[in-house]
């Protein structure tokens, strides 16, 4: 399944008896980078009832369910509403690519008002958290022998998309889309290389070439935090009284 099916996925969705504010389509189907054996990531969010959010007692904030369709696995996790809005002002980015994710599965509507907020929450600390994703991809390439062209895609692609929110402001999570702005004509063959089967090795000759370029862009992370246009703080209070109509209205 290399391009996701939306409609199939808003079948399986709606077939939950889960009434989520939305769903988006994360991973490689995002990044731009699906093999035939791809799992497809589904992240989304709901709104609990007033009433079971305010007890002593708070049922599960985070629902997860797994599945098979057509041969392929397909992984959902949701966040109860008051969860991820307050992980939208930690700076945590992952919520940002899921909220800005083109590849929307239902919740378009509650996407047009969520995502003008979303912006307000963009800040120049979100270098962290691509500084720490690329970080864990480095330790996971480091244990691969020979290595893989997967585990070199995500650390080329946190950087990437780190780089260009940090220089632009822009929620970028596509590979081939940040390409455009990057120009490394050599990934065009890594992606090939992915996409043709997850276990493409990268010999150690290539390694030693990708090793260099990655560092190189890991230089222009840090260059782009310290030149950064983009504020310091996020409008918290802004997403607190969304939250809060958002509570009220049901």
């Amino acid at each position: 399944m290399l391009e996701v099916d939306l409609a199939a996925m808003r079948g399986l969705v709606e077939g939950l008896g889960y009434h989520p504010l939305f769903v988006t389509v994360s991973g490689a189907h995002l990044y731009g980078f699906p093999s035939s054996d791809s799992d497809v990531d589904l992240r989304g969010c709901h709104l609990l009832p007033l009433e079971d959010v305010v007890g002593i007692d708070v049922p599960p904030l985070t629902l997860e369910y797994k599945t098979v369709a057509d041969g392929t696995e397909v992984e959902l996790v949701s966040h109860e509403a008051g969860k991820y809005l307050r992980l939208l002002v930690r700076n945590n980015a992952y919520i940002l690519e899921q909220i800005f994710s083109p590849l929307v599965v239902l919740g378009q509507e509650f996407l047009d008002e969520l995502r003008p907020l979303a912006r307000r929450c963009i800040t120049r600390h979100h270098y962290h958290h691509y500084r720490g994703f690329y970080a864990t991809q480095r330790k996971l390439i480091a244990k691969d022998v020979p290595k893989r062209a997967k585990p070199v895609l995500y650390a080329y692609r946190v950087l990437m998309t780190g780089i260009h929110l940090l220089r632009t402001g822009e929620v970028e999570a596509n590979l081939l889309r940040l390409n455009q702005h990057f120009g490394l004509g050599f990934l065009d063959e890594l992606i090939a290389r992915k996409i043709g089967g997850e276990a493409t090795p990268v010999d150690s000759l290539e390694w030693s070439f990708h090793e260099a370029r990655l560092a190189e862009l890991e230089a222009q992370l840090d260059q782009a935090f310290a030149d950064s246009p983009l504020p310091d703080d996020r409008d918290r209070k802004a997403v607190s009284d969304f939250l809060v109509r958002l509570r009220l209205a049901k």
